[in-house]
This record gives C-alpha cells, sequence and structure tokens, in this order.
C-alpha cells in the first residue's frame, strides 16, 4: 500500500520499508512541514524596510531568497513558511481488527490521540485488502473494486470500534436518559469515548446529525445493535475525520481516481516524493515539496544511472503536477481541520520576540480562534493574566474575543 513510504516522504524518518503486512508494529511518530497558505509576514516587513530606506533588497544569491524571519521550528525560503505538523505511523490494519484480529484493539488505540486520519490506498491493486502483495489490477474495474474494499473496511472497523464502546455500558447509559432526558444520553456518550478526543460540543453536533439524518424510532433503550452501529458511523464522522493518499496512482489503471471523486482522495507518488526527498537533503538536487519540477546541482558528479533515475522522476512529476504528497498534507491542514497560521510576537512594531528574533514562531491553531485562546497556546501564564492584543499590521488594541485571520500578527500584553 506504501503506507510507511508515505511517512518517510512526508517526514524523512527513518522507518521500515517493505512490502509485507505489520512491517510496522509500534508506532513511528514523525514532524512533517506543510507550506502556510499565505506569505509569511516578513514579506511584509522586507518590503516596508525597502521602501523606507532601512534594508536593501535582496540580492540572487541570497539563499533564503530574501526572507528576514527567524523560525525557531520549520524554515522560511523566499517568503513561503514550512509549519511542523506532527505524523504517526500506525501499524496496519486488516478486517477483523475491532474483533482483535492482527494487532487488533492495540492499533486502533494508537489512533485515540489523532485529529485526522490519512489511510494510503493502493490504487494500482499491487497489494490485497491484507496487505499481501498480488502484482496488480488487470484493469479499471479490478483497481475500483480494491479500492472500494480498502476504503470500507477502515470504516467499518472504526464503527464497529466505537459501536463495541458505546454497547459496553449502554444500560448504565439509557438509565441516565430515563433520568436526565436526551441531555443525559449526550453526557453518557461524552464520557464513553473521552479516551478518544470526544467533546460535549462534538457529541452534540453528531447526536443533532444523527437524529435529524436517521430519524430512530423508539427510546434510546430500544435501539437496536444496527441503530447504535449507524450512531457509531457518525460520530466515527466527527471523531476521525478521513482523508485518503492513492498511492501508485502513477501505475494505476487510467481514470480510476476520477470515479472516486466523492471521496477527499488525492492521487500521491509516495515512492518518487521520498526519492526526492533523500536526493535534495543529500544536495543532490534543489527541489521544494509540493513543486512540479527540481534542478539538479551538479551533474558531473552522478553517474548515468542516477541521471536516468533523476530524468525519469522529473518527467513523472512534471506530467502529474507533483507528487501529491505536499498537497494531500495541505488539504488536511487547511481544508478538512481547518486550521489557519497566526504570529505571536513581543514588539508589534519590529515583529521580534524578547531576543530580537523575527517572527520565530508561527503557530498552526483552529480557524476562528480568539486572542486570549492564542494566548494559551503560547504560555498558560499569558493566557491567566491576558490583559489586551495588538494586532501588529495595522497596530489596533483588540480585546479577549478578537477572532484572528490566517497569517496574523500578534502582540500580547498580559498580567506579570
Amino acid at each position: 500500500m506504501g503506507k510507511s513510504t508515505f511517512f518517510s516522504a512526508a517526514t524523512l524518518a527513518q522507518v521500515d520499508i517493505a512490502n509485507y503486512p505489520f512491517c510496522t508494529i509500534d508506532p513511528n511518530v514523525g514532524v512533517a512541514f506543510v507550506e502556510a497558505r499565505l506569505p509569511c509576514p516578513c514579506k511584509d516587513l522586507r518590503e516596508k524596510l525597502e521602501s523606507e530606506g532601512r534594508l536593501e533588497a535582496a540580492t540572487a544569491d541570497d539563499p533564503r531568497q530574501g526572507s528576514l524571519c527567524q523560525p525557531r521550528t520549520g524554515s522560511c525560503v523566499g517568503h513561503r513558511r514550512f509549519v511542523p505538523v506532527a505524523l504517526v505511523d500506525v501499524a496496519g490494519l486488516v478486517p477483523g481488527a475491532s474483533e482483535g484480529r492482527g494487532r487488533g484493539n492495540a492499533f486502533l488505540s494508537d489512533l485515540a490521540n489523532s485529529n485526522v486520519l490519512i489511510q494510503v490506498v493502493d490504487a494500482a491493486g499491487t497489494t490485497d485488502i491484507e496487505g499481501q502483495f498480488q502484482g496488480g489490477a488487470s484493469s479499471k474495474e479490478d483497481a475500483l473494486h480494491g479500492l472500494r474494499q480498502e476504503i470500507a473496511f477502515l470504516e467499518e472497523e472504526l464503527d464497529a470500534w466505537i459501536a463495541g464502546i458505546l454497547n459496553e455500558g449502554w444500560t448504565r447509559g439509557v438509565r441516565r436518559v430515563q433520568a436526565e432526558g436526551e441531555k443525559g444520553l449526550a453526557s453518557f456518550i461524552q464520557e464513553r469515548l473521552s479516551g478518544l478526543g470526544a467533546t460535549t460540543q462534538l457529541v452534540s453536533q453528531c447526536m443533532l446529525q444523527f437524529q435529524q439524518e436517521q430519524q430512530p424510532e423508539g427510546q434510546p433503550w430500544d435501539w437496536s445493535e444496527e441503530v447504535l452501529r449507524t450512531l457509531a458511523a457518525t460520530l466515527r464522522r466527527g471523531l476521525f475525520p478521513i482523508a485518503y493518499a492513492a498511492n501508485k496512482w502513477d501505475i494505476a489503471p487510467e481514470g480510476v481516481i476520477n470515479d472516486l471523486s466523492s471521496y477527499s482522495i488525492e492521487p500521491c507518488m509516495a515512492d518518487v516524493e521520498l526519492a526526492l526527498r533523500r536526493a535534495a537533503h543529500a544536495n543532490i538536487i534543489s527541489y521544494h515539496p509540493g513543486e512540479a519540477t527540481f534542478t539538479i546541482n551538479d551533474s558531473s558528479s552522478l553517474n548515468e544511472p542516477q541521471t536516468k533515475a533523476l530524468a525519469h522522476m522529473l518527467a513523472r512529476i512534471e506530467s502529474s503536477n507533483g507528487t501529491g504528497v505536499a498537497r494531500l498534507l495541505d488539504r488536511v491542514l487547511f481544508e478538512l481541520l481547518e486550521q489557519i497560521v497566526v504570529y505571536p510576537v513581543q514588539d508589534e512594531t519590529h515583529w521580534v520576540d524578547g531576543d530580537g528574533k523575527v517572527l520565530p514562531d508561527a503557530f498552526v491553531v483552529s480557524s476562528g480562534i480568539q486572542a486570549k485562546a492564542l494566548a494559551y497556546h503560547v504560555h498558560t501564564d499569558l493566557g491567566d493574566g491576558f490583559i489586551r492584543g495588538v494586532d501588529g499590521k495595522t497596530r489596533r488594541v483588540v480585546g479577549a474575543d478578537h477572532e484572528l485571520s490566517d497569517g496574523d500578527v500578534l502582540k500580547i500584553h498580559a498580567k506579570s
């Protein structure tokens, strides 16, 4: 399927990669760097300083192409800010995991702290649903059948897992419903699924959606296992939104991805991305993740097989508009999770921290976050002592409930 290859391509973490089931046993943790959708504010800062005659224009040999910021984590080149995102590579799932098959509940428990799942599926049909190598799909129909199987079984296993958690205490839960009404049911479900990150708000939203879409008959204590499974599916969509990486799509039957447009699916070439990232890390090529081209730094240092391999990969990413790995991470972070990037500073005039570093921090936070909530993200003391914020771009004083926008720079004033 390419799960560990995708993880390595996104993070450059060293993990075992092989085409057999359970190559990964214990979870691997790595960090991917995703490009913020808006240019780094250091672009505005440079333009301001240049216009005031306090800074010369960037030169052609500037390795950072004019970026002024000094990121603590990630990087900024040409005002393209790359922010860190944690990825966890868990063991592959097989049908029956919710009943203990494979790594069973150990695998499912590895997902508990995840905000979103990326399921790597084999668009070319080179592996079966058990993860065993099988050579490749003979037709578009075979590939589609295999992809739909892979997608369905993950959803079904998660649904069965959540339904099992609900079933274990359902009798106690319905007694609370009898005493407290629907509010008691939501409270019970939130408690049962709190280990999976369920909040009161999320459960309430899922329950409303479930009632509107399914309109279950009878009282909760009369609901059948089938109704509870449907409820579990609604909760799963809220707890574990899923994005799909259709790996090996460049060798998949033509048009197979087009027939899966109803899913949040992105065609990917993880093996190519990994090779390019490693070549860039070794300074053989200049390549930015997400781009559809690269340049060779010194062709005289390459042998003939290396030259041919790079030419082949260049043709593949040019014809496919990139490898798809960075594009998928971008969609997951900024569309599926609705995150934005904001820049807290200690000096709203020069956009520096206490050590004079320019825009050292870029926080990935939920869209709609308020100023005081950002203060808590930076440090608990800043949140507890929050007085006001100052918008670094407009110099406008803002209150605790001021809603931040993507790319904002904010100075936080707090009691010491």
